[in-house]
């Protein structure tokens, strides 16, 4: 069999549905599905077996302990000469596997991953929530890009792996979160090749609502220090920015506001304190003007100057928290959100 698809899942039945939908209309059909259910309240038990004639697939039902060690299941079951690792909020066009195979016949990897897109079935805040993981602007639009800073390091959203090389370096580890990164680390060190394949994209919801959308940022923050402290070196000056836009959008306002105090009882309408708000203002325009212009909507463009703010503060407050926790405090690896943020 030439692939496994590996499907984590916890209280997403709906979402689990679209999934399989998606991978019963795949050109290509030389693959199983292995569905782990990673002790859902909410099963997808009954989802899974109304595919059962459609698909070649597998369900299992286990403890809860995260999506790392899920997927480490699935695999351990798998019989495909690559696992391809998906998450239970993606759909797949139908030509995902095709694509796959193209590249791999064309250039053969150990390790590839893909791009992600926002479908238009998505709701708005959806669709913002995609330009903001997406965005020149937000991320300098190396997630999923053609270009990229060093090498290419595979996400867990939309990932494939030689089984025998998965079983080589043990899987994911126990990490809660940034545990695929830590995985993509782990493969490069190795020597082991890692590819991009910019055909195999995937719809990916991510999260549905803002406080959702910053429960994940928050903890990709933490997990960017984790990470640094496992794979020394790997701390690059991107990721240093959410931090410094964070920090840099705090004192300007900060700075308008006494500047505001400072100059109204003897110049009640001086603008000086509007000065430091024009970096914020300009920032904002862009985001504005670009969303607006790639999802041709003005409501997407407002929402996702919300989810760009709500991306790059998360992520910024998480990353200093556990800079102070783990570099100053020398306290242990740590995350947050934990029982609630897949729900």
């Amino acid at each position: 069999m030439r692939y496994s698809v590996i499907i984590p899942v916890y209280n997403r039945p709906d979402e689990a549905d679209e999934l399989l939908q998606s991978l019963t209309s795949q050109t290509l059909k030389d693959f199983e599905v292995i569905v782990v259910e990673d002790g859902s309240e909410r099963t997808c038990k009954e989802v899974v077996e109304k595919y059962s004639e459609q698909l070649d697939i597998h369900y299992f039902m286990k403890k809860n302990s995260g999506p790392g060690p899920s997927r480490n299941y699935g695999v351990e079951r798998a019989k495909g000469e690559y696992v391809l690792i998906l998450d239970s909020d993606c759909v797949l066009p139908e030509g995902y596997l095709a694509a796959v195979e193209q590249e791999l016949t064309t250039e053969p990897c150990d390790a590839f991953g893909g791009p992600d897109r926002a479908h238009e079935s998505f709701t708005l805040v959806q669709k913002a929530i995609s330009y903001s993981m997406t965005s020149f602007f937000t991320t300098g639009g190396i997630r999923g890009g053609k270009t990229k800073m060093d090498k290419f390091y595979p996400r867990s959203f939309n990932m494939g792996v030689k089984r025998e090389v998965y079983q080589k370096l043990g899987g994911f580890s126990k990490m809660r979160f940034g545990e695929d990164i830590d995985f993509s680390y782990r493969l490069v060190e190795n020597g082991h090749t890692t590819r991009l394949f910019s055909e195999a994209w995937v719809w990916h919801k991510r999260r549905t609502d803002f406080d959702k959308f910053f429960k994940q940022v928050f903890n990709s923050g933490i997990a960017r220090i984790n990470l640094s402290k496992r794979h020394p070196g790997t701390l690059k000056l991107v990721h240093l920015l959410p931090m410094v836009f964070t920090v840099g959008v705090i004192f300007l306002l900060v700075a308008a506001v006494v500047l505001r105090l400072a100059t109204f009882a003897t110049q009640p309408t001086s603008l000086l304190w509007v000065y430091p708000l024009l970096p914020i203002i300009l920032y904002v325009l862009m985001v504005f003007v670009d969303a607006s212009v790639r999802n041709r909507s003005m409501v997407i463009g407002f929402l996702s100057v919300e989810a760009a703010f709500v991306q790059l503060f998360g992520y910024g407050f998480g990353f200093l928290k556990a800079w102070w926790q783990r570099c100053v405090r020398k306290k242990g690896e740590f995350s947050a959100y934990e029982k609630n943020f897949y729900e």
